[in-house]
């Protein structure tokens, strides 16, 4: 179903609206998505060899690993269609502030977020050598596979899943805002596998989850993703700054001032967001017509 200003791509999704049961179910496919990448990744090595392999299998693999839930949520919204109304995935619920104000707000919240979150890296142990060099495979490797694996595709797929699925999902079904939004975000952290990046996750997904709410907007959320792992991709390609592991490193005793006034603009951000009226209690959410309404 094509609507202006959405991404076609996503109307096929509208009409699944996961409940918890749903959500685990989602999770699960997703596992089983990653067991598909790995398979994806043996093969490559037997094609290419084990150096082609690294550089380029993530451009297949990552895609993979979202092929089962997202095969599963479009064949659960075409059979609810027939019964159910739906509820939009992405929506543009941006008034009074406009896009161009909260395009510019979500990127700066997005970017102090992560000074904020790197607080939590900074007291956690010594990251593992195995999972430090594949994290620096993902901003140090060649340039443009980086750039389509963690800024393009990333912020396309995790955000369609922990945002236009499960926060959407739960929202839908009545559930508290804050508990949909920290459920959501404990979902986003949950599958990254590991607590140096799932805390500043989570304190990223509250943030996102709080935009969507709001706005209904998927391009939005999208967005902050996009803004904050393509700042950590271009930071990895500075040679004075690929040793630095956080904020902390890089700035000094300056990091503090720059903690709090990061905080005082994420702060700003959640206060003029809170004047966007919302159009019902589920959120900024269209509510779209079932197949049998529409006839």
């Amino acid at each position: 179903m094509a609507r202006r200003g959405n991404f076609d791509v996503l109307g096929k999704y509208a009409w699944c609206v996961p409940s918890g049961a749903d959500i685990f179910i989602l999770l699960l496919l997703l596992l089983l998505g990653a067991l598909l990448g790995n398979v994806v990744v043996f093969l490559f090595n037997l094609a290419l060899g084990p150096a082609a392999a690294a550089e380029y299998c993530m451009l297949v693999s990552y895609p993979v690993m979202f092929i089962p839930p997202m095969i599963w949520a479009a064949g659960k919204s075409g059979r609810n269609r027939m019964r159910f109304k739906g509820l939009a995935l992405d929506n543009a619920n941006v008034a009074p502030l406009g896009w161009a104000l909260c395009i510019v707000m979500v990127m700066a919240a997005t970017l102090a977020a992560g000074i904020v979150g790197d607080l939590s890296t900074s007291v956690l142990p010594d990251m593992p050598s195995w999972l430090k060099s594949a994290l620096e495979n993902l901003t140090t490797g060649n340039l443009w596979v980086n750039f389509l694996c963690v800024s393009i595709f990333a912020p396309f797929f995790e955000e369609w899943l922990c945002r236009g699925m499960v926060e959407r999902g739960l929202l839908g079904r009545g559930v508290k805002p804050a508990w949909a939004i920290v459920i959501s975000a404990l979902f986003f952290a949950l599958i990254h596998m590991n607590p140096w990046q799932a805390i500043p996750a989570f304190l990223l997904g509250c943030l996102f989850g709080y935009v969507y709410y709001k706005t209904g907007s998927l391009k939005l959320t999208m967005l902050m993703h996009f803004t904050n792992n393509t700042f950590a991709l271009a930071m990895g390609h500075i040679d004075s700054l690929k040793d630095a592991e956080t904020w902390i490193d890089v700035l000094g005793p300056g990091y503090w001032y720059c903690f709090a006034a990061s905080v005082l603009l994420i702060v700003l951000v959640i206060l003029a967001f809170r004047r966007i009226p919302l159009p019902r209690p589920s959120g900024g959410f269209e509510v779209l017509p079932s197949a049998f309404d529409e006839e």
